[in-house]
């Protein structure tokens, strides 16, 4: 089955190439192709998912899958491409591999967030990189209280607050101070994004617990971001609880895959960031 991020001319003209490679091959069945936002994966009998776009094409197509998660193998067409590994010429140049199943199903922690409103009503989202409170377009400081199994661990005050999967500790962690996690490590990172007081530093903890959000007095404008994609107001009275998914996302990796010379690629850690697919 292949995932197209959206119907925008590169994406199309990489399908066009992946799909006149995959017509000259008589042992693979291509069983759909869909826009992410179409696809219903109750009615899929795929052995694999290939999404054609990048790390956010991926991340759309893991909260669509839900509760039904198939291994998925990325083909990039944006920018860092972390779980995206591969260019179209890099797809059709392994699909002998593909086709023989000869790649391991790497499992990466999601979260469960649950936004109690202060209406009563109550909103569940699934995602994979993080859960983020902004002041956004406040304009000021927020305060959040952040309890771990109803432990209080303390109140930042800032710009706001993440709380990152491992595979989300290179996206807006990252870019906040926080440490690169190795992404199947079963843990989250507790990330302040420009804390008023210095100490306040970032926090690594285990999946297994209950986290829980509030901001008594959060700032007109305030926003809950999930995954960097879904944002949606967060006012005062609000409250979040955050916590392993019943689900995990299953990645496909093909032989030769290195996390390590990934992040040196991709961050630059050896000179200039590298942008391009690989």
């Amino acid at each position: 089955m292949f995932l197209l991020r959206d119907q925008s001319a590169h994406i199309q003209t990489a399908w066009d190439q992946i799909h006149a490679y995959l017509q000259s091959q008589s042992s693979v069945y291509v069983s759909a192709v869909s826009v992410i936002e179409d696809f219903t994966p109750d009615d899929s009998e795929a052995d694999l998912v290939v999404v054609l776009g990048g790390d956010g094409a991926i991340l759309r197509a893991c909260r669509q899958m839900g509760l039904n998660q198939l291994p998925m193998i990325g083909v990039n067409l944006g920018r860092l491409g972390f779980l995206a590994d591969l260019t179209p010429d890099g797809f059709c140049k392994n699909f002998a591999q593909i086709v023989e199943r000869k790649y391991r199903i790497v499992e990466h922690l999601m979260f469960e967030c649950k936004h109690y409103l202060a209406d009563g009503s109550v909103n569940t989202y699934l995602g994979l990189n993080e859960v983020v409170i902004s002041s956004a377009g406040a304009m000021s400081m927020i305060d959040v209280e952040l309890t771990v199994n109803n432990e209080l661990v303390t109140t930042y005050s800032g710009d706001g607050l993440i709380i990152s999967t491992p595979v989300g500790s290179t996206a807006h962690s990252l870019s906040a101070g926080g440490p690169i996690l190795k992404q199947d490590l079963q843990a989250f990172v507790i990330t302040p994004i420009c804390p008023h007081t210095p100490t306040n530093r970032p926090l690594v903890d285990n999946a297994n617990a209950l986290y829980s959000l509030s901001s008594p007095n959060a700032p007109e404008g305030a926003m809950l971001v999930i995954d960097g994609q879904i944002k949606v107001p967060y006012a005062s009275g609000d409250r979040l609880e955050l916590k392993r998914a019943p689900v995990a996302f299953k990645l496909a990796r093909i032989p030769g895959f290195n996390y390590y010379t990934r992040l040196n690629r991709k961050l630059g850690w050896g000179g200039q960031p590298k942008y391009g697919a690989e």
